[in-house]
């Protein structure tokens, strides 16, 4: 199990970390050993859970070079055919006097409607730099294009919620994409169905956001998707929603964490990783020895000590 999320720098999560009772986990992890640990940068392009979801679908973790949209053509039945590509997220950027945050995307209630209609107006700006648009939700669109076949790109969620500046697109490479943004902005700005988004209370699309760029590596031995990845953590600290996302670390190990140990008991493999935004460490039966079990049946490990160095 990949847990995203699970600390996070905020002095408010540690807060309300250290308010949570966790007792599955805690036995789970005095049955478990620590197999690894990934000690990373917060300042990474992707984030600790999405190089490590990489590598488990074979995949490189070139930092902001996970081919995650090229991937789902792939998991779609479609051939994502050795070309570049990315996710389109539409967005909205907060201008400050001194800085530009991006509101988080669900913050625009963007329907199928209104998304297919903002695709339609941007794509012939796309389409000049050979970028081709499909549509996939409203708050995702899949690019295809020779643009995105090495350009690194930020997640989504390093950028949600916070100031763009350290996540652009930077040098040579970038300038492409960065104008493509400043001529989208202009070309919002004017926008007739934003006019009407904002007389019925919506905040207006002005910009976009690329993530998940990358090609697939022509040759990718298929590999066993074992991996349950737990979102319920991520989307409550993505909204800064620290009551909540207590709340989904009760629910996760009331329900989760106990099936976990219910595997044990049953004699199967079990692992376990816990991220921050900075690195991951991974817990696994393999990795317990007889007397790690044994002296585990005493000894309860802290859960600040479980996060520890993470965020």
């Amino acid at each position: 199990m990949l847990v995203p999320f699970a600390s996070c720098a905020p002095p408010e999560c540690a807060q309300a970390f250290r308010g949570l009772q966790l007792p599955h986990l805690q036995r789970l992890m005095r049955r478990l050993g620590v197999e690894s640990e990934e000690r990373g940068d917060p300042h990474s392009l992707s984030t600790p859970h999405e190089r490590i979801l990489a590598r488990s679908r074979g995949l490189g973790a070139a930092d902001g070079l996970i081919p995650f949209a090229a991937l789902q053509v792939q998991q779609a039945g479609q051939d994502p055919a050795g070309d570049g590509w990315a996710w389109i997220t539409p967005a909205h950027w907060r201008v400050g006097r001194d800085h530009v945050a991006m509101a988080h995307p669900q913050d625009l209630q963007l329907d199928a409607g209104d998304s297919r209609a903002l695709l339609e107006a941007m794509r012939p700006y796309f389409e000049e730099d050979g970028i081709t648009l499909a549509y996939d939700a409203p708050l995702r669109w899949l690019a295809r294009g020779e643009l995105f076949r090495a350009l690194p790109t930020a997640s989504l969620d390093r950028v949600m919620g916070r100031t763009i500046d350290p996540w652009m697109p930077s040098g040579e490479a970038g300038r492409p994409l960065r104008r493509l943004q400043q001529e989208m902005q202009m070309l919002l700005y004017t926008l007739p169905l934003n006019d009407e988004r904002q007389r019925g209370g919506l905040l207006p699309v002005n910009s976009f956001w690329a993530s998940g760029s990358g090609a697939l590596p022509a040759a990718r031995p298929p590999l066993p998707n074992s991996l349950q990845l737990t979102p319920d953590l991520r989307d409550t600290a993505l909204l800064h929603d620290w009551r909540g996302w207590a709340a989904a670390w009760q629910q996760l190990d009331t329900r989760e964490c106990a099936r976990l140990n219910t595997e044990l008991d049953r004699g199967r493999e079990v692992r376990i990783t816990l991220c921050g935004e900075a690195g991951a460490r991974t817990w696994s039966s393999t990795a317990a020895s007889a007397w790690k079990r044994l002296a585990g049946l005493f000894s309860a490990p802290s859960l600040p000590a479980l996060v520890e160095g993470l965020s």
